[in-house]
Order: C-alpha cells, then sequence, then structure tokens
C-alpha cells in the first residue's frame, strides 16, 4: 500500500550506478525493445457483466513483455517473477487495449519489463486500467541463467525508469529475505560459557569453511577490481567482497584480527569492545553499528528501530593461523549471548550467523582478501543497496580497509594485538564461581 512512497524515498536516498551511455559495444538501446500491440476486447474473454477477465488482460501483457525480453537477449526468455500488477480500471467487450513494453533495467543475469495497458473506445481517450512489472531471465545450456548485455536508457523518462527499476530489485530483496521471514522461532546467536566454548570455536571457524568452498557464488557487481558476489540458498542469501591488496597475508592476518581497530575503517562499526579474551584466538566482543537510513521510510528496520537507533552484536571472533601450505588465514565471527550482556534499552539487539575474512597468500607479498556474511535480517539492509546497485558502499569500505592495511604494513605484527590483551578484561562472563574456575582452565586450552 505505501510501494510508491517506499520508491521515492529509496530514490532520495540511493546513489544510484547510473548508466553508462558509452558502455560496451554490446550495450542495446532501450527503445530497441519498445512493443506496442493492440487487442479487441471480445465476448469469450468477457464476464456475464461484459467486464474483461483480469487474467486475460495478464496473459496479453506477458506476451508483450516477452517479446521485449527477446529483443535485448535475442533469445527465449523465461518469467520468473511479476511484480506489483495493478488493475487501475476495468476494460470491457468493444474495448480495444493498447499494451506497451519496454525494457526498464538489465541486470547481470536478469532483466525487468515494464508493461502498461490502456484501454480505448473509437471515440474518447485512453484509460490506463493496468501496469505491471516482469522480471526475466534467459537460461543456458546448463539450465543456469546467462549474462545479459546491457541495457541504454532513454534521457529522462528512461532514466527514471531505469533506477526505479534498481529501486524495486532492492525491495524485492527485503521482501524475500527480511520480511517474509518469521522473526523470533530459533535465535541465531548460542549461549556462550566456557564448558562449549571448545565446540563453539570449531563450529564458528568451519561454518565460515563451508560457506568459503560453495561453488555457486554470482558475480553481483565489480569496481575497480573489487568483486561483490552473492548466493542464494532456500530463504538465506549469503554475500562474498573480494580484492587483492598490496600486504603480506600474515601482516593483514595480524591487523584484521584485531577486531577492535575495525572502526578506524569500517564505518559500519560506531564501537568495538573487548569483553572477554578466552585464550590465544578467540575472543569475545561488543559491536555498536549505525541503524539503517536512520528508520528512513522504506527500510525494513524502520518500523521496529525508529530514527537513529543503534544496533548492537555480541560476537566471537576466533582467528586461525593456516594448517598447511595453499590454506588461507581465518577470522570467524558469529553471534553469542551472555548473561553478563543483555540486550540495552536504546539498542536493538542483532545477530550474525556466520560472517568473517579469509587471507589467501599470493605471489609478491600480496594477498587476497574475501569477506563473507550469511546475512541475517539485522545484517542484509546494509548491503541489499549494494546487491540491488542502489550503492557502492562496500567498495568505499573495502578501499578504506586497503589503506589501512597499507598504512600499518610495517608496523610491528604483534605490537597492537599485546596492548589489546593487555587492557582485555579478565573476569569470566559466567555467572558462578565453579564456571569461573573452568573459564581459567579453558583460556589455557588450544583448540
Amino acid at each position: 500500500m505505501i510501494h510508491e512512497d517506499i520508491i521515492k524515498d529509496l530514490l532520495s536516498h540511493g546513489s544510484f550506478q547510473q548508466a553508462d551511455n558509452t558502455a560496451e559495444a554490446n550495450a542495446v538501446a532501450a527503445e530497441k525493445t519498445k512493443v506496442e500491440s493492440v487487442e479487441l476486447v471480445l465476448p469469450p474473454h468477457a464476464n456475464h457483466q461484459v467486464n474483461t477477465f483480469g487474467g486475460q488482460i495478464m496473459a496479453w501483457m506477458v506476451n508483450v513483455a516477452t517479446i521485449a525480453a527477446s529483443r535485448l537477449c535475442q533469445a527465449h526468455p523465461t518469467l520468473r517473477t511479476i511484480d506489483m500488477f495493478t488493475f487501475r480500471g476495468p476494460s470491457q467487450v468493444g474495448d480495444r487495449l493498447l499494451l506497451r513494453a519496454i525494457v526498464n533495467n538489465a541486470f547481470k543475469n536478469s532483466m525487468e519489463v515494464g508493461v502498461r495497458a490502456e484501454a480505448y473506445q473509437e471515440e474518447g481517450p485512453n484509460r490506463h486500467i493496468n501496469s505491471a512489472f516482469m522480471t526475466f531471465e534467459v537460461l543456458g545450456d546448463h539450465g543456469k541463467p546467462r549474462t545479459l548485455p546491457r541495457i541504454r536508457p532513454e534521457p529522462l523518462e528512461g532514466e527514471r525508469r531505469f533506477q526505479e527499476a534498481i529501486a524495486r530489485k532492492k525491495i524485492r530483496l527485503d521482501r524475500k529475505y527480511i520480511i517474509s521471514r518469521k522473526q523470533g522461532e530459533v535465535p541465531l546467536s548460542v549461549p556462550w560459557d566456557p564448558r562449549n566454548q571448545v565446540y563453539l570455536s570449531y563450529n564458528n571457524v568451519s561454518a565460515l569453511k563451508m560457506l568459503a568452498a560453495r561453488k555457486n557464488w554470482r558475480l553481483s557487481t565489480e569496481k575497480d577490481k573489487v568483486r561483490l558476489y552473492t548466493l542464494e540458498q532456500k530463504s538465506m542469501l549469503s554475500f562474498r567482497v573480494e580484492a587483492e591488496v598490496d600486504v603480506p597475508a600474515h601482516r593483514a592476518f595480524c591487523l584484521l584480527a584485531t577486531l577492535s581497530n575495525r572502526p578506524c575503517w569500517d564505518t559500519h562499526y560506531h564501537n568495538c569492545e573487548l569483553i572477554y579474551r578466552v585464550d590465544d584466538e578467540d575472543f569475545l566482543y561488543r559491536v555498536v553499528t549505525p541503524s539503517v537510513h536512520q528508520g528512513a521510510v522504506g527500510s525494513p528496520t524502520s518500523a521496529s528501530q525508529g530514527g537513529g537507533v543503534l544496533q548492537d552484536f555480541i560476537l566471537l571472533a576466533s582467528k586461525r593461523k593456516p594448517c598447511g601450505a595453499g590454506d588461507p588465514y581465518v577470522i570467524a565471527l558469529r553471534s553469542v549471548s551472555l548473561p553478563t550482556h543483555p540486550p540495552n534499552e536504546g539498542f536493538n539487539r542483532g545477530e550474525v550467523l556466520c560472517a568473517g575474512f579469509t587471507i589467501l597468500e599470493t605471489k609478491n607479498n600480496t594477498s587476497i582478501i574475501t569477506y563473507y556474511n550469511q546475512a541475517s535480517p539485522e545484517v542484509l539492509p546494509y548491503i541489499s543497496t549494494d546487491i540491488a546497485g542502489l550503492s557502492s558502499s562496500f567498495y568505499h569500505t573495502f578501499c578504506s580497509c586497503s589503506q589501512y592495511l597499507t598504512r600499518n604494513r610495517q608496523q610491528s605484527s604483534t605490537s597492537k594485538q599485546t596492548s589489546e590483551e593487555q587492557t582485555s578484561v579478565t573476569d569470566s562472563p559466567s555467572c558462578d564461581d565453579e564456571v569461573d574456575s573452568l573459564s581459567v582452565a579453558l583460556c589455557s586450552t588450544q583448540l
């Protein structure tokens, strides 16, 4: 019901990817995908009140949308979704229906086609009776979506449709992975205490390695060799950001493993407080992050967060060095719950299922740094704008990370970590003395 307001809000807040009018040679001008068709409404197309069947109008609109999509890809497209099909008014037997379709935007593996239906008689003005946005894919030989050519929008109205298609993609992501998910059924955070620390640390690291080993990652966008990939699995969306930096892998590992320094380069981290040093490889942190758009209209979290409400996370950070040649350094993150740090008033407690870095050493003292996140409803709003093309904050964050690593490339690799460990809290987050004594024993246990 507030779809138009959400679109306007996203258009005003987003820094859109701009249509490149000098795109590569395979770009297709949007006007070449235009389709117009006229259908005469006959008695078999209408009910006993002589109003045209809605399903008949939908079928005609799908036909012209399919033709428009095929003009872009020069192949038979497959309809995937119909978004915001709106019945604005009726049509009757004897009406002519003018059906117009055009490709609004082409993403890497899908395209959005806008369709408009107008009814008119022999005399009188055209009446806008229906509109819809349809998403198409083109499947290859193995049933996987093919890469589509770029679209070059028309000036003014074409550029408006181009940008609104990006906003609708963002809304579809939120609808699929945030709004439609049932919250509160199974918490992502697991209780932490020294008795289950070894188990939690092992699961933390292995979950990140399993996510990194997935084969179905899709390249969503790339900017100056910084690549954003996505992976869809049932009701879960994961993303990874990857780039190469001119810093040795062991040095990058030491710098990124000290999570309390992350606010120096990541604007998504307002504060990162070390709660407890478990051992040399595992730490507990409390992270404070900003709200999404400060509770702007259309933000999936706006209803529950309100303006300017911060989020906080309790994270278990587990760092591991390579086990053998060719293995990466690993810094794994996941949410845990602590009795000493319950949700605070004024903060929305967020959860992270699986996140972290892998750092792979390459030649000439450089390394490939990859950040993974199995996005939860609290995390996805920060990245779905990038996936849809509303912004490129992932690129600016990774550039900031690269600059931070380069500035500290020659520093002593243990100085900052030693300082942090000396100032860390030494009391166990457990409540009873028996668990405290067991905590001391586990602190010296290596996984």
